[in-house]
């Protein structure tokens, strides 16, 4: 696990750009957020890994396989890329975790039995709501 998330931080590459929010006129000056992109298809995960971290990184993920995280939170190119960083991580953490199986329920007899005479009952109200006709 740990291995595939440092060979996506060998892979990922850094742009810095200048960036909006805090920051003041030092914005106007500095190129302090981070913009890292990452060749998911270059890792060659797993087809059921790469659905889910597809699944996970939604508008993030672009149609060539790119995966691209901009980070413009805080007002240092250190702390914007700490911040990038530690959300690919994060969002390769969650897609190499394995689904948890839905267990099944059971309802005994006589859960089924109450349900069933709800159904019954909600029936023939509906039923009732037809067109008066006269007798």
């Amino acid at each position: 696990m740990t291995e595939i998330v440092e060979q996506a931080m060998a892979l990922a590459s850094e742009t810095f750009i200048a960036a909006s929010g805090p920051g003041g006129q030092n914005v106007n000056k500095v190129a302090t957020a981070v913009q890292l992109r990452l060749d998911v298809f270059a890792m060659r995960l797993p087809p059921e890994i790469y659905s889910r971290l597809k699944m996970l990184a939604g508008s993030r993920m672009t149609a060539k396989g790119e995966l691209v995280l901009t980070a413009r939170k805080y007002r240092t190119q250190e702390a914007n890329r700490a911040d990038a960083r530690e959300r690919l991580t994060g969002l390769l953490t969650e897609a190499l975790k394995l689904p948890q199986k839905r267990a099944k329920s059971r309802l005994n007899r006589v859960g089924k039995e109450k349900r069933l005479k709800g159904k019954k009952q909600r029936g023939a109200v509906k039923a009732g709501r037809g067109r008066v006709r006269p007798d």
